[in-house]
Formats: C-alpha cells, sequence, structure tokens
C-alpha cells in the first residue's frame, strides 16, 4: 500500500517571520536567521515545533539557491526573510519527519520554486503548494530514527576521508621537504660526485646567476635591486648534501609586483578587452598552470597594469590566500596582491614553483595585519632562505617530485571519490525509503 501525498498548505500553518535581522534586540530566546548560528531576541514569536525555510536566495543576486533550513522548537524569534512551517496536527505529521524530508528534497521542492530574475525569492504560496508523501506517524518516527542512524554513520566516514586527505596534504609537505633537503636525490649525488666542486656545481651556478643578474643590471634592462642582508649561521634551519650552497631567494630569481590596483566592483571601465587578467582568486596551493582568465583588460586597464609573461609564478600576497601559486600558461596581466616571479632556466622554474610550495607554512606565519586582511611585504619573499642544488640535480628533483604528486593526486582524487559516493549512498537510501520503495524494517537493517 502506497503512502498518500499531502500539500503543505493543507496540512500546515506557514507563517512569515515579524523580526528584522538587523534590529532584533540581543535577549534570552533564540532567533533563527538564514545562517546556521541562532542570534538571540528579546522577544518570542512562535513556542512550537516548526521547520524554517528561508524566503530569499542564499548566494545574491539573480541566482536561487537555499544553503540550508532549520528544525526549532520550543519558543523562538524568527526573521523576517524566513517562514515557519508548523504541522497543524501533530499526530498526523511529524515536524522533524516534515525536516528531514525537505532537507532531503531542498532543490527540488525549494529551490525550484524560487521566482524572480534578480531579486531571487521563495513565494509561501508556492510552499503551500508542496506535496509530500505522508506514511503513519509510526512510520515516520522510524523514518527519522534510522536517518539519524544512517547519517551518524555517514558522518563517521565522511571524518574519516577528511583525515585521509589530511594525511595525503601531508604527504605532499613531507615529499617537498625531502626535496628541498636533498632526500630525493642521494642516489644521483653518488653516481655525480663531479657536481660537488668544479663548473657544474651550485657554488658556480650561483656566481653565473648573479654575473647575469648584474649584467641585465649594467645593460639596464633591470632595475638595481636592494643589497639583501648577508645569511647569518643561526638562519640555517637545516644541513643540506655537499654541494649544495644557501642563498637568498631573491639573488636567483626576478620578481616584480602586479600592477593594478582598481576592484572591478568599483570601476568597469578598465574591464572588456583583449588582456587577460587575473586574481588572487585563479591561484591554488598547487601551483597550477593558468590558461584562461576570468577577465580581461582594455586599453585603458592595459595601459595602468603589466604583463607578465608565459611561464610566470604568481604568488599570492595579500588575504587569506597568502603563498597560494599559479604558473601562467599565456601572458597575463594581475593585480598589486600578487607578485610574478619570472621565468628562468637558470635556476630551474619548475624547482623555484617546488620550492615555494615548500614554504607556504612560512609565508602564511609571516604575515602582518593591514587594512583588516593579512599581508606579506615583497622583502619576505626576496629574503627567503633557499638552498641551491647544481642545475643538473634540480631536474633530478623536478622529476622525483613530479612523480611523487601524481601519486599524491591519483590518492586524494580517489578519497574525493569516495566522499561523493557516500554522499550519493546516503540520498539515494533516503529517497527510496521516502518514496515507500524501501520499508522501513530493510532501512534499519541498513543501519545496523
Amino acid at each position: 500500500m502506497s503512502w498518500k501525498k499531502v500539500k503543505l498548505g493543507e496540512i500546515c500553518i506557514i507563517e512569515k517571520g515579524t523580526t528584522g535581522i538587523l534590529k532584533a534586540i540581543p535577549g534570552e530566546y533564540p532567533m533563527v536567521v538564514t545562517a546556521e548560528e541562532r542570534k538571540s531576541h528579546n522577544e518570542f514569536q512562535f513556542d512550537d515545533e516548526a521547520v524554517i525555510i528561508p524566503l530569499v536566495s542564499g548566494t545574491g543576486h539573480g541566482h536561487a539557491s537555499i544553503k540550508r533550513i532549520h528544525f526549532q522548537k520550543g519558543k523562538f524569534a524568527l526573521g523576517s526573510i524566513l517562514c515557519a512551517v508548523i504541522p497543524k496536527d501533530k499526530t498526523q505529521l511529524s515536524s522533524e519527519y516534515l525536516y528531514r524530508y525537505l532537507d532531503l528534497n531542498k532543490e527540488d521542492e525549494l529551490v525550484a520554486r524560487m521566482k524572480g530574475m534578480a531579486n531571487v525569492t521563495l513565494p509561501i504560496k508556492e510552499i503551500a503548494q508542496i506535496e509530500i508523501p505522508l506514511p503513519t506517524l509510526k512510520e515516520q518516527t522510524e523514518f527519522v530514527e534510522n536517518y539519524k542512524k544512517l547519517e551518524a554513520n555517514s558522518d563517521l566516514l565522511s571524518t574519516e576521508l577528511t583525515h585521509q586527505l589530511t594525511l595525503v596534504k601531508k604527504l605532499r609537505q613531507q615529499f617537498l621537504q625531502d626535496a628541498v633537503q636533498g632526500k630525493l636525490t642521494a642516489e644521483f649525488r653518488t653516481l655525480h660526485p663531479e657536481l660537488v666542486e668544479g663548473p657544474n656545481s651550485a657554488s658556480e651556478l650561483l656566481k653565473k646567476i648573479k654575473a647575469e643578474k648584474a649584467q641585465l643590471i649594467a645593460d639596464k634592462k633591470l632595475k638595481k635591486e636592494k643589497d639583501l642582508p648577508p645569511i647569518k649561521p643561526e638562519e640555517i634551519p637545516f644541513e643540506i648534501p655537499e654541494g649544495w650552497v644557501w642563498c637568498r631567494l631573491g639573488e636567483i630569481v626576478t620578481m616584480s609586483r602586479g600592477r593594478f590596483s582598481i576592484r572591478p566592483r568599483n570601476d568597469l571601465s578598465c574591464f572588456g578587452g583583449q588582456y587577460p587578467f587575473i586574481q588572487i582568486g585563479s591561484l591554488d596551493e598547487q601551483g597550477s598552470i593558468i590558461t584562461e582568465a576570468p577577465q580581461t583588460l582594455n586599453e585603458k586597464g592595459y595601459k595602468v597594469s603589466k604583463e607578465f609573461p608565459v611561464g610566470t609564478i604568481a604568488i599570492a600576497i595579500v588575504g587569506g590566500t597568502i603563498g597560494n601559486l599559479g604558473v601562467l600558461g599565456i601572458p597575463m596581466c594581475f593585480t598589486d596582491s600578487m607578485v610574478g616571479i619570472f621565468p628562468s632556466d637558470c635556476p630551474n622554474q619548475k624547482f623555484i614553483l617546488n620550492f615555494l610550495r615548500f614554504v607556504q607554512p612560512e609565508l602564511k606565519k609571516a604575515a602582518y595585519q593591514m587594512s583588516g586582511q593579512p599581508n606579506i611585504k615583497i622583502p619576505t619573499l626576496t629574503d627567503l632562505l633557499i638552498p641551491l642544488p647544481p642545475l643538473s640535480e634540480q631536474h633530478q628533483i623536478v622529476q622525483k617530485l613530479e612523480q611523487l604528486m601524481q601519486t599524491c593526486n591519483e590518492l586524494e582524487e580517489s578519497i574525493k571519490l569516495s566522499a561523493l559516493l557516500n554522499d550519493k549512498l546516503l540520498q539515494q537510501v533516503l529517497r527510496e525509503a521516502l518514496s515507500n520503495k524501501v520499508d522501513q524494517n530493510k532501512l534499519a537493517n541498513i543501519t545496523n
């Protein structure tokens, strides 16, 4: 026997909140708002069990979405951009069953009913038209209990999968540490003792890089840079292999800050042309290759910006993404919240990228607060201590790391797929239960 379906408007009271969220006076009663955390108010509007549904889009202008609905009981206040759905007869419909059903079917039953092009809203009359399956009260209670058990089991698995992702992240960092300490290429050095001294050694490489930079300055192709402080013995964080040398990052690379401080939300007159333009949102922890830009600059914008060539390493120096990286796959302009490290074969550009991946935690710790957000200065980058191997060993390090990072990528994808399948399985089992394809005894067996 199938469950009958009923419209919410027939079996529930649907009432809009009356308290302006910004006008709420803190008090003893919880106040339900669109955010996950409750606020408080000095008066209550309801004294009941209710499902709380937002009446406005959760992601703003022109897009229909609902991030969450709530279940609330007791005395509570309600924000004016939400509504409470309360069963008229608690012996016929359980509020918690209704909450679970609507939460499970949020996209199909709520988001799909939202109206409007710019200001997207969910009309109460649309909520009243939602049809729900109505089992017996006993079956509703059993469903809620089984739902909780399934959800708890799923959460345990999700926690484990999240832990595994954390371990993969730590593994990446360990591989990077082994790389910059020379542990990945110990065998290579044994086979190439000639790299300790002579024309192919790291010390000669450093002299060559300095000489090339000095010549560029003499030819006025590069501005003279401020002298970097000498390296003190107490600064050196770990021992490096024989034949390597310590230096500062600014000694071996050329870098420049992005040149564009206009934000699209403040001035659109520089945007919409042929010059690719990125902001820090295009960067990530791994330093992915960037071949597409979400925005472009016109001639006006290009004149007040700076174009960086293919192969440039972009690094974020502002905000919560400090240390995030990207490698330009096409010439691009970018904001002054990023620094570009120009392409180089000497040192190996990919070796520099991996070094920057390794020091990301250090850069985040070095941040200072300015205008309410973290920042790092360019000297923080130029002064970084970097262990410099011979050029041929740099190539070997990059090759070894690419193999190891690919293994990490595959592990990460496998874990993410498991998490996705876990979530889909939970949703499928519950939907089948609600469609009366699975009886409660079978559902109970799954949870055990």
